[in-house]
């Protein structure tokens, strides 16, 4: 932190999109500036590049830096860690610009890791361009599983009203029921439980979980999963302490507004999910990575090619990730402070040489 600021990393995303547009847009609102500060992993000269795209701007100051350990606490700042030859093609897929990505996150998650910035807020990236270049994962999420060794992560699609994770991400729908069991998403529930705690402060936090087919399977007819793999997860849940309900029919919980009985919902798998939040919650929405040993959100939308250099992007997603991560942190520090005091009034006493209790204040 610098002057008791929350420090905030930005990766640039994919160069080509409309990473940079929204990242630009959101920093210009002077109430960021009041609370945090603000890393852009990238490059000043695609910055600038954009910034002269945009319309009605009001002027942002900036500062470029080598070291994330040099952010100035009342400028944007830009870590330079691309080449000063790079080159920009708004709307265009290039291998360039994927690299760019790539490194873009590397050097964030460097930092994140050396405590230089407390938390990471993610541009879109395109993952098919960067699996051409070797990046190896599917995700952000996937990446960040790996690199602080999250044992049991999940993506959460969060807004003020609505938050939805998955039991499998980013895997083809073919694969799904296989990789679907009890344990995993019993688990998944834990992780949601937790999250839902620690991060967003709800106490015994309500989770309604969905089935996978049609109808949840009407009664074996038309698939078994419910009654033989989420239903025994669901029950697992309940009996160790966590307030899970379902399995619920997707097209009715969500077409009959069930959602807002729940604090959150645990889908099956992507689309599952990700489809109702978007519908409900676009604008604003968040994709948030619980699970991990550090904070990471990202707004809940692509690349959107078709619209980069166009000044026509949406910022307020962009918002919402960097508002979200700087809420999330401050909830896990209040969390992780009252759980240190609890386990210290909580600690069992010995007996001291007079033979009374020792008091803890």
């Amino acid at each position: 932190m610098i002057n008791d600021k929350i420090v905030v990393g930005i990766t640039q995303g994919d160069g080509n999109g409309i990473g940079y547009e929204v990242i630009i847009k959101a920093l210009a609102d002077s109430r960021m500036s009041d609370m945090c500060v603000p890393v852009i992993y990238g490059s000043s000269k695609l910055f600038g590049f954009y910034k002269k795209q945009l319309h009605n701007l009001e002027n942002i100051n900036t500062n470029v830096i080598v070291s994330a350990e040099n952010a100035h606490p009342k400028r944007v700042n830009i870590v330079n860690c691309l080449p000063d030859n790079v080159f920009v093609e708004p709307g265009q897929s290039t291998p360039e610009a994927a690299k760019s990505a790539m490194v873009s996150l590397e050097r964030a998650v460097d930092d994140l890791k050396a405590g230089f910035i407390d938390c990471l807020v993610t541009a879109p990236i395109n993952k098919r361009a960067m699996a051409k270049e070797g990046f190896g994962y599917t995700g952000h999420t996937e990446y960040l599983v790996k690199e602080f060794n999250a044992s049991n992560a999940i993506m959460i699609m969060c807004s003020d009203r609505l938050k939805v994770g998955v039991v499998t991400g980013h895997i083809p729908l073919s694969q799904v029921p296989s990789s679907l069991t009890s344990d995993k998403i019993f688990t998944k529930l834990e992780a949601m439980r937790d999250s839902l705690e620690r991060d967003f402060c709800i106490s015994a936090p309500k989770i309604a979980v969905l089935g996978l087919n049609p109808h949840c399977g009407d009664g074996g007819l038309l698939g078994d999963e419910e009654q033989n793999i989420i239903l025994p997860a669901v029950l697992r849940a309940q009996g160790e302490g966590i307030n899970a309900f379902g399995p619920y029919s997707p097209d009715g919980f969500f077409g009959l507004g069930n959602y807002s009985r729940f604090d959150a919902v645990l889908a099956m798998y992507h689309d599952q999910g990700l489809i109702p939040f978007k519908a409900l919650a676009f604008e604003v929405g968040v994709n948030f990575t619980a699970g991990l040993p550090v904070v990471r959100t990202s707004p809940d939308h692509g690349t959107a090619y078709d619209m980069a250099g166009k000044d026509m992007a949406d910022p307020q997603s962009m918002k919402s990730a960097i508002y979200a991560a700087i809420d999330i942190f401050n909830n896990r520090m209040a969390y992780d402070e009252l759980m240190a005091g609890r386990l210290v009034t909580e600690a069992p006493a010995e007996d001291n040489k007079f033979g009374g209790k020792p008091q803890i204040a």
